[in-house]
């Protein structure tokens, strides 16, 4: 299968391989970057997960990229579109290690990932599932233009309430749209 790599001025996402795993254990044995995720991983578990993502790829023909620093080279973690059994409808996700909090990364990359489903993929519209108390993705979810739909969905297979936020295809492109005439 030919996976897209998609770039923006400071990141490239790239499908997920081995390379991927190590830094993924260390994300996810992080308390703090998996609270709002299921909880802490151990190896094993970051394994089944980075074997699930890879096999999203083959079965949907699209999953998480594997977020990488140009500059630096380094793996920040995941961003991409996403849409297991049992999710309510495609969505945008993104986790990112610590370390890469607050540079405006996951943003960034999610923008990028939004253009690609909405453009490549045809997707008519988004959501992203967040806990009510993930401020920090309540905040890049804002960033990108979503807001919460007021609905709340247990994450399935986690056992975990969150908020639906989202928005269409349309408000996506006239966003954007609207932000290249401000730039000119």
């Amino acid at each position: 299968m030919i996976t897209p790599v998609l770039e923006t001025d400071r990141l490239v996402l790239r499908a997920p391989d081995i390379s991927d795993f190590e830094p993924l254990c260390a994300l996810m044995a992080d308390e703090e970057v998996a609270r709002f995720i299921g909880g802490v991983q151990t190896p094993p578990l970051a394994w089944r997960g980075l074997c699930g993502i890879v096999g999203h790829w083959q079965l949907r023909g699209y999953g998480f990229f594997s977020v990488i620093e140009k500059e630096s080279g380094q793996w920040l973690g995941r961003v991409g579109p996403w849409n297991p059994y049992g999710w309510p409808q495609p969505e945008i996700g993104w986790t990112l290690n610590r370390a890469s909090w607050g540079k405006g990364y996951a943003t960034e990359a999610a923008a990028v990932c939004m253009d690609h489903v909405f453009d490549t993929l045809g997707w008519d519209s988004v959501i992203h599932l967040i806990h009510a108390d993930n401020h920090g993705s309540q905040a890049v979810a804002a960033r990108l233009g979503s807001s919460n739909t007021g609905e709340e969905v247990e994450v399935p297979g986690f056992g975990i309430l969150v908020d639906v936020w989202g928005q269409s295809a349309d408000d996506w492109r006239a966003r954007r749209k609207q932000a290249a005439v401000h730039k000119r």
